[in-house]
């Protein structure tokens, strides 16, 4: 079975390794782009080809986007999965400018990026595009705000991204997964004791409550979120249905919360979404 050539982006672990590997006993042959040549080394395998790919550099993607052609020929690229992404978290007066910018440009910027080098080959193949986003880009939660806001914008830029492409038959979907069992959770840990550390005192004065409710879910989340297969089952879905959906939601609590947030007042919202983070109420 070949179902063609697909690029998954962030392949190294947690939900782009899954989907690398499922789409791989999928019939697809995929190429699985990593940063390091010892993450593509354990990748790889049997119909998965590492691509070394850092999608916030412009040579590295161009490169990226000549050896797929090279490889795909006239076959074109069946599929792209923009899986690469990061999280920054800490209260949004206190995050410093060069960071939310690094948010912005791995999961925002860097999606268009590789998106417009690959289009060629998607194009010629009517391939499909595969936008891995998050609950995070519908419900928006203290301390992760710039997380939110990239996850917020690629929302917006699929949307158009489908529209645009419509007339040629290049489906574009979303995958939003709620908690998902992968190792960024340890990163994110690693990085809010980081961020803490060269805080000011004032952030700890006034979030810290709400930081150690950020930091006590997330290792909730490390252990109890769903594998990381359901996304790579759900990204499958989008890339091989006859009909796909334009958004699927992966996980209990995204399936809740996502429906929940869009009926629900805003004041409403807020008032539990911060009595859930034992946030104190304001005058």
């Amino acid at each position: 079975m070949n179902n063609g050539y697909v690029l998954v982006t962030g392949s190294s672990s947690g939900i782009g390794e899954a989907c690398a590997r499922h789409l791989a006993g999928q019939g697809f042959n995929v190429f699985a782009g990593v940063r390091r040549e010892e993450d593509g080394e354990r990748v790889a395998g049997d119909r998965i080809e590492p691509l070394i790919i850092d999608v916030t550099d412009d040579a590295s993607v161009a490169d990226a986007a000549e050896s797929i052609r090279s490889a795909v020929g006239n076959s074109g690229l069946a599929g792209l999965v923009n899986n690469a992404g990061i999280g920054i978290a800490g209260p949004l007066e206190f995050v410093d400018i060069s960071r939310f910018q690094q948010q912005l440009e791995v999961n925002v910027t860097g999606v268009l990026r590789t998106t417009k080098a690959m289009l060629p080959w998607i194009r010629l193949a009517r391939g499909r595009i595969v936008n891995i986003s998050s609950l995070g880009g519908r419900v928006a939660v203290s301390i992760v705000g710039s997380y939110n806001a990239s996850k917020f914008a690629l929302e917006g830029m699929s949307d158009t991204l489908r529209r645009e492409l419509r007339p040629w038959g290049m489906h574009v979907a979303l995958v939003e997964p709620g908690a998902v069992a992968t190792p960024i959770w340890d990163k994110a840990a690693d990085q809010a004791e980081e961020i803490e550390r060269d805080a000011p005192p004032e952030m700890r004065e006034r979030y810290g409550e709400v930081i150690d409710a950020i930091r006590k879910e997330s290792e909730k989340n490390r252990t109890e979120g769903v594998p990381p297969q359901e996304v790579a089952e759900a990204v499958a879905h989008a890339l091989t249905a006859a009909k796909p959906k334009t958004r699927y939601l992966v996980g209990r609590d995204a399936k809740m919360r996502a429906p929940i947030a869009k009926v629900m007042p805003d004041r409403v919202m807020d008032a539990a979404i911060g009595r859930a983070l034992g946030q104190r109420k304001g005058p």
